[in-house]
């Protein structure tokens, strides 16, 4: 299966994991896969009052660097470890 498959494969998988995640963990999840599938974060940065979106934004943002395969292969991981 190629990389790419995997990838999606994790994606549908992270929708039925046996437990939620804690927050750092959901954010560490939305940042891979933003890196894994557009690249370094692009755009403005969210207002201070937009508190949730400002934290996805530098969760990614922090990713910058990270090859798009290098977040797809840390994403596929993180969720195979969630899936226990």
């Amino acid at each position: 299966m190629s990389l790419q498959e995997q990838f999606a494969q994790a994606q549908a998988e992270s929708k039925n994991l046996p437990e939620r995640p804690d927050n750092m963990t959901l954010l560490k999840i939305y940042a891979l896969y933003k890196q894994g599938s557009s690249g370094d974060a692009t755009g403005e940065r969210p207002g201070m009052t937009d508190f949730v979106n400002r934290a996805k934004f530098d969760a990614w943002a922090a990713l910058k660097g990270t090859s798009q395969e290098d977040a797809m292969q840390q994403y596929i991981d993180l969720i195979e470890e969630l899936k226990g």
